[in-house]
């Protein structure tokens, strides 16, 4: 069965709505991730073009201008659901690491 659509998000998925809770560009996003995550998380500009058109389309960020071949983008509600669905996702993953390994593997 196919995994639904943005039911969980990749990283680098989880990073580029993460930056856009203020509005920005693509070549922004590109950087803000780069130096968010310590140049850890590398999202190509054609993954990332690819993404914004897949959000918008999802309604998951909304296109807020244009000007020529740039555009803007900012996070909508439904966006901030998904990113906050991930987030406690994400936590749930850490809690049942630390209950498993407990927190001393951790480190």
């Amino acid at each position: 069965m196919a995994r639904a659509k943005f039911k969980t998000l990749t990283e680098q998925m989880f990073y580029i709505l993460l930056c856009m809770k203020e509005e920005c560009r693509g070549m922004d996003i590109l950087e803000t991730v780069r130096k968010m995550t310590d140049g850890r998380v590398n999202v190509g500009s054609g993954t990332l073009y690819d993404l914004l058109e897949q959000f918008v389309e999802e309604e998951i960020i909304v296109e807020t201008k244009a000007e020529g071949r740039r555009k803007s983008y900012i996070i909508t509600e439904k966006g901030k659901e998904m990113l906050g669905a991930e987030y406690e996702r994400l936590r749930r993953q850490a809690s049942d690491y630390e209950m498993i390994f407990g927190k001393e593997q951790s480190k």
